[in-house]
């Protein structure tokens, strides 16, 4: 338990660090759903405006190779899930891929 705790809080605050990310704490399970409002809107360096979460969730795969379910899936736009039953080494990666995304949008 305290390993996924220990993950948890690795992704909840390394998305909390990125721009226009606000990711709540869950309690339990092993997903976050960091929302996504904030950048509802902006543009990403090739051009695509970031419309809805699942745009983002396309752009922040075809850019940076980072793959997350889009929120609408379970009806919770304007969010993304992100799955930290992973290895830290991972999760640092793809956290540090996803600031560098949002902080490409303009």
């Amino acid at each position: 338990a305290k390993l996924f705790e220990r993950r948890r809080d690795l992704v909840v605050g390394m998305l909390n660090a990125a721009d226009g990310i606000s990711c709540p704490t869950p309690d339990g399970a092993f997903y976050v759903y960091p929302s996504i409002a904030d950048l509802i809107g902006k543009t990403a360096p090739n051009g695509v405006q970031i419309n809805n979460d699942e745009i983002f969730a396309t752009q922040l795969l075809e850019t940076k190779g980072v793959a997350v379910v889009f929120g609408a899936a379970f009806g919770l736009s304007p969010n993304f899930r992100i799955s930290y039953a992973t290895s830290d080494e991972a999760l640092t990666e793809a956290c540090t891929r996803i600031q560098d995304f949002c902080a490409s949008l303009v």
